[in-house]
């Protein structure tokens, strides 16, 4: 029996088992790593118009300032801020948003507040607050476009497929976690997505 992407039976399922179950080999990093880093700095969801840099140069900054003029905020709750405003489409990685809260703090735009625990709290300082307000209309234009993602997200996006990849992926991960995932289950399974590949295609 033909195994869609397997060549012979079942030896291509190491693989995907490998992205399956977390493990890194010579096939790349565990499935389901966000993009970190490069020109993104953070976690990127594929969309319509493929991979792209969410920020332009000074743009994170200006976002970072403006959230914290809204209320103090430490980092994280700055990087799941943002991730809401683009509908859980792009999240900043702390290796971006740290560095350039130091260069508020070192501008006197922010400073540090006090606070239980060994989290930093920020907030805008008066000098802060007055920069969002002179560039009022180019944080509103910016904070529109991260929605944009969302917007974008579920006009393009496909829900329902995502779950049930999802629901697919779990399933797989779980049995192969087993303990008794041995090459006689291993082939059932990969009937079972052979199966599922030829009824798609029949649609």
């Amino acid at each position: 029996m033909n195994h869609y992407g397997c060549g012979p039976r079942g030896r291509g399922m190491w693989p995907m088992m490998a992205m399956m179950t977390g493990r890194r080999g010579r096939w790349g990093g565990s499935f389901g790593d966000g993009a970190e880093g490069g020109d993104w700095g953070g976690r990127h969801r594929r969309g319509p118009g493929g991979r792209g840099r969410v920020f332009g140069t000074g743009e994170l900054r200006l976002v970072l300032l403006d959230l914290l003029s809204e209320q103090p905020r430490h980092g994280y709750e700055l990087i799941k801020a943002i991730e809401e405003l683009t509908g859980g489409n792009y999240a900043p990685s702390p290796g971006v948003v740290y560095p350039t809260l130091n260069l508020l703090t070192d501008e006197g735009v922010i400073a540090e507040q006090a606070g239980d625990g060994s989290r930093k709290s920020y907030a805008a300082t008066a000098a802060g607050q007055q920069e969002v307000a002179d560039r009022a209309e180019e944080v509103a234009r910016l904070k529109e476009r991260l929605r944009g993602l969302a917007d974008d997200e579920q006009r393009h996006g496909a829900p329902p497929l995502r779950r049930a990849m999802g629901n697919l992926f779990t399933a797989v991960r779980q049995r192969a976690a087993s303990g008794d995932f041995d090459r006689e289950t291993m082939h059932q399974v990969a009937d079972i997505l052979d199966e599922a590949a030829r009824k798609i295609e029949r649609l």
